[in-house]
């Protein structure tokens, strides 16, 4: 970030900095097993191609009056865009599939999502809806939350760049500061798995003058055929 802002400065050094004002030192994880085959291979499914497998998770913060509310997360763990945060006081199985079913729209629906045992994401409901969507569902083995570590650290970011620093006032003010944060991390926060690219940096479209697709002006003419077009 600091060289897309015009710094000349190296990796070496930021890090020096980083570490000597004490910016953020990693925590000790406890070593967890894993599910491996014979064969040395991850039973998890890996992203192969854009909606290929969608994530998605709950997290859970408070407002200032110390009211609790819940965001729904949902990522396309390939390209690692973030599509959608939803923010609310209570979310149901229902909030979930008009959440998905939104998205489905947008971008079309995933071939895979995959999802703890949560009683929002295991629900008759949401099942059978994805099922006639022509969607699969994994469900991650219960107790082993790095089986959908895509969503993890996704929501690890939420937490650490913006839950822990602010304090939201209403519900309202919380909706607007994540989503502006979603939006940031979509188009302009560099991804180390992305080589240092943003997930889905904003597009800016040229003029259309001079282009094939360039509206004709009232005097311009056009000839077809013989025939002149005005």
């Amino acid at each position: 970030m600091l060289v897309a802002e015009g710094w000349r400065v190296n990796v070496k050094r930021v890090y020096r900095i980083w570490r000597r004002e004490g910016l953020k030192v990693p925590m000790k994880q406890p070593k967890r097993g894993r599910l491996w085959l014979n064969d040395g291979s991850c039973v998890r499914l890996r992203p192969e191609r854009p909606n290929h497998v969608w994530s998605h998770d709950f997290v859970q913060d408070r407002t200032r009056d110390g009211r609790a509310f819940r965001m729904l997360v949902v990522l396309d763990e390939f390209t690692r865009r973030c599509l959608a945060i939803v923010v609310a006081r209570r979310l149901r199985s229902d909030d979930v599939l008009h959440c998905l079913a939104d998205l489905f729209v947008t971008h079309g629906p995933p071939e895979h999502v995959r999802s703890d045992n949560g009683p929002e994401f295991i629900a008759i409901n949401v099942r059978e809806w994805l099922g006639r969507a022509g969607v699969k569902t994994l469900y991650i083995e219960p107790g082993s939350p790095w089986e959908n570590g895509y969503c993890e650290s996704l929501n690890s970011k939420l937490r650490d760049e913006l839950l822990n620093g602010e304090i939201f006032t209403t519900l309202r003010e919380a909706e607007v500061l994540i989503e502006n944060w979603r939006k940031h991390y979509n188009a302009v926060r560099p991804h180390s798995s992305l080589n240092y690219r943003p997930p889905a940096p904003e597009a800016i479209l040229p003029p259309a003058s001079g282009l094939p697709y360039a509206p004709l002006r009232p005097a311009q003419t056009l000839a077809d055929n013989g025939r002149v077009l005005t």
